[in-house]
This record gives C-alpha cells, sequence and structure tokens, in this order.
C-alpha cells in the first residue's frame, strides 16, 4: 500500500514539476508553491497546508490535476516518524523529502 502511495505523488509531482519547465503555471500559483515547499523544509505542516488549502480554492483549474498529490506529501511527511519535529532542532540536518519545486 505505501509503494502505491509513493507512487501516486509521485506521478502527480511529475505532472507539476512538467507544468512549471513548461511555463504552464501562473505567476500566484509558483509563487505560493515556492511558499508551500519553504514551509515543508521548515517541517511547517499546517502552514503549507494552509497553502494548499488556498491554491485549491483560488485556482482549482490550474492545480487539480496534481494538487492531490501535494496534499498527500504533505500529509505522509507529517507522520513520518522524526525526532526533529518533536524538539524543535530541525535545523540541524536537512531533511531528505521530496519537494514540490521542480
Amino acid at each position: 500500500f505505501q509503494k502505491q502511495v509513493c507512487n501516486d505523488i509521485g506521478r502527480r509531482l511529475t505532472v507539476l514539476e512538467d507544468a512549471w519547465a513548461q511555463g504552464k503555471l501562473s505567476a500566484p500559483v509558483r509563487k505560493r508553491m515556492s511558499l508551500l515547499v519553504q514551509e515543508l523544509q521548515q517541517q511547517h505542516w499546517d502552514a503549507a497546508d494552509e497553502i494548499h488549502r488556498s491554491l485549491m480554492v483560488d485556482h482549482v483549474n490550474e492545480v487539480s490535476q496534481w494538487m492531490v498529490g501535494v496534499k498527500r506529501l504533505i500529509a505522509e511527511t507529517r507522520d513520518l516518524p522524526t525526532g526533529e519535529t518533536t524538539d524543535g532542532s530541525a535545523d540541524t540536518e536537512p531533511t531528505s523529502e521530496p519537494t514540490a519545486e521542480p
């Protein structure tokens, strides 16, 4: 099951990456996705989730093909067992989580 989830997230992020590389994403979507990636890297799950929701509301036609993958990525990385999330020392080593930014 977990492999299926990862494959689905990967496929959807590839759609995002292709759209980004081909210049098909509007400036507001690109800006919010950059912010979302920053929040994920800092393990600010609630902030990342809030950006995700705002993109779904404000730009549903543009993001609907791949945003489910981003939502699942947020949920899966939030649930990863890391010692860094409990004590706030996330600034020691960068995590090797996949990012949505190409």
